[in-house]
């Protein structure tokens, strides 16, 4: 009697922590657009999101929720995909910023070039819900 009671502590013991359930948090999620608007064949998306997953842009943003930074898909809503827009943001992210989403300040990436930093803001411009 003992050990069945024994087993089944166990096995609801296990069961409450979730047993064999994996439960993943990527920081490098970027890849939560879903299929149908085959994103992956503009070239403005797969030259930003390698752009963007080969820095450190995803340790403080996140595609869908906010992080330490705004969500991407914040980012889009909030400023029009104009040529001004991808001008003015791609300077913010060379040279840093604050103030726009808070008081955590964004480094800055002055290893970036121009080219580099707007394609980036068109990839993030694309994620726009």
């Amino acid at each position: 009697m003992r050990k069945i009671l024994y087993t089944l502590s166990v096995a609801l013991l296990l069961g409450a922590c979730g047993g064999g359930a994996t439960n993943k948090a990527s920081t490098t999620d970027t890849t939560t657009i879903a299929p149908e608007n085959k994103l992956s064949d503009n070239p403005d998306y797969t030259k930003g999101l390698a752009l963007i997953a080969g820095s450190d842009c995803l340790t403080c943003h996140k595609v869908a929720e906010k992080n330490i930074g705004p969500a991407y898909q914040d980012v889009a809503a909030k400023y029009e995909n104009t040529d001004d827009n991808i001008e003015m943001l791609a300077g913010k992210i060379i040279k840093g910023g604050s103030g726009n989403w808070g008081a955590i300040p964004m480094t800055p990436h002055a290893n970036l070039s121009e080219e580099d930093a707007e394609a980036m803001v068109k990839y993030i411009f694309l994620l726009k819900k």
